[in-house]
This record gives C-alpha cells, structure tokens and sequence, in this order.
C-alpha cells in the first residue's frame, strides 16, 4: 500500500477549485472526488476542508446551494463561479511554474551549480 502524502500548504483550496471545475458536488462528494483523483495517496482533514469551503465562498470562487444528495438528504452543492475559474487558472499556472523551478533545481548536479 501507498504511503498517504501531505498536502502543501496552501494547495487544498486549488484541489477544490478543480474538483468543483468538473462539476458540482456536495462537501462530501468534493472530498471523495480529490481522494479518488489523487488515487487516494491524499490524505484531506474534514475540518481544515470544510474551511476551506467555507473561505472559497466567502470569496466568491464557489457558490453553494442546497439540494438533495443522492441518499436523498439535504446537501449543499458547490460549483464554480467565473471567479473561481479565472482563479484556478492563475493557481494552476502558479503551480506549475513553481513545480518546475523545484524540479530544475533538484536535477542540477553540483558541477552545474
């Protein structure tokens, strides 16, 4: 089995953005469906998610409304906003930048240096 992987901070709210991107969700089905992306090597607390969800809305990058899960119970389902859209695309372009300035430095040896 896999070891579980820690989560960077400040990634959780860009893993939500996407998440959402795909479709709308309740909190639940968002964490399920980062776990099962991620091929359950990340491990999301429920309470620093649910804060999370919580900040994303307040800034308007997910809009919550209620509705009914499909165990028919009453569910708050998020999608994203055209904020939020324009905000996972500056996120993802941010990691992406930063992923390869770590890797670069990681691959440099030290006669290249």
């Amino acid at each position: 089995m896999t070891k579980p992987v820690e989560l960077p901070q400040g990634t959780l709210e860009m893993l939500i953005l996407k998440a959402v991107s795909l479709g709308p969700l309740h909190g639940y089905g968002i964490l399920l469906r980062i776990q099962q992306i991620s091929g359950e090597r990340l491990e999301i607390l429920q309470g620093s998610f649910y804060t999370a969800i919580y900040r994303l809305e307040r800034r308007g990058w997910i809009k919550g409304e209620w509705g009914e899960s499909e165990n028919n119970r009453r569910a708050r389902f998020y999608s994203l906003t055209a904020p939020g859209r324009r905000q996972l695309k500056a996120e993802t372009a941010k990691w992406a930048d930063m992923a390869a300035v770590v890797a670069n430095i990681l691959d440099k040896k030290a006669d290249e240096i």
